[in-house]
């Protein structure tokens, strides 16, 4: 089974890009919904000993939390330490349960993949990239974000020339739709051939 990670800084265009491989008939894991539904569950009881009075109704109300360790480096990596070992958990069970279905190809979609060490557990890595000038646009326009926000998101992120340097493939989502799927579906036909790992 080939694994794909797909990853690209905050406003890059991923989700979408993410959806491409899902409608070509690819199994993607997508690692912040994995997250979100560790806050409803797993997580809630650690985070909460971790951070208390950031659950709101048995789950973790995500602003509270942001209060928390947004800009504060300790808290961050507190926070880290809790999260990222539950999400490699329903990581690995994705993968077991896709190569019992023989999927040929899968996407992890991951955020961070460069910045946690994600490019160790995939194959090859996509990155989906836009000029500074269209990302900072996208993230602007979304409900509740600031310019400070933003600062602060692209500094725990690596710099996009970095992750575009050590990627295999690169999606420019800065065009349309229909490029950006031709792309996708490009990389498929590489890596269609390419010999990928056992899992199990």
């Amino acid at each position: 089974m080939f694994i794909l990670g797909l990853t690209g800084s905050i406003g890059m265009g991923k989700s979408t890009t993410a959806n491409f491989f899902r409608e070509a008939g690819v199994p993607v894991h997508d690692s912040d919904a994995a997250v979100h539904r560790l806050y409803e569950g797993e997580a809630v009881a650690p985070v909460e000993a971790a951070f208390p009075g950031v659950t709101v109704d048995g789950k973790i109300d995500r602003n509270k939390l942001s209060a928390h360790v947004v800009g504060n480096a300790e808290a961050i990596k507190k926070l880290e330490t809790i999260v990222h070992p539950l999400v490699r958990a329903t990581t690995q069970r994705f993968l077991v349960e896709n190569a019992a279905r023989g999927s040929r190809v899968v996407v992890l979609d991951i955020p961070l993949l460069f910045e946690t060490g994600g490019e160790a557990i995939v194959d090859a890595v996509v990155v989906v990239s836009a000029p500074p000038e269209v990302q900072r646009a996208r993230v602007l326009a979304r409900p509740g974000m600031t310019a400070e926000r933003l600062e602060a998101l692209l500094a725990r992120q690596m710099p996009d020339a970095e992750k575009r340097a050590r990627a295999h493939f690169t999606v420019d989502s800065s065009r349309s739709f229909d490029s950006a799927q031709r792309q996708v579906h490009g990389i498929l036909r590489a890596v269609a051939a390419l010999p990928g790992r056992r899992i199990g």
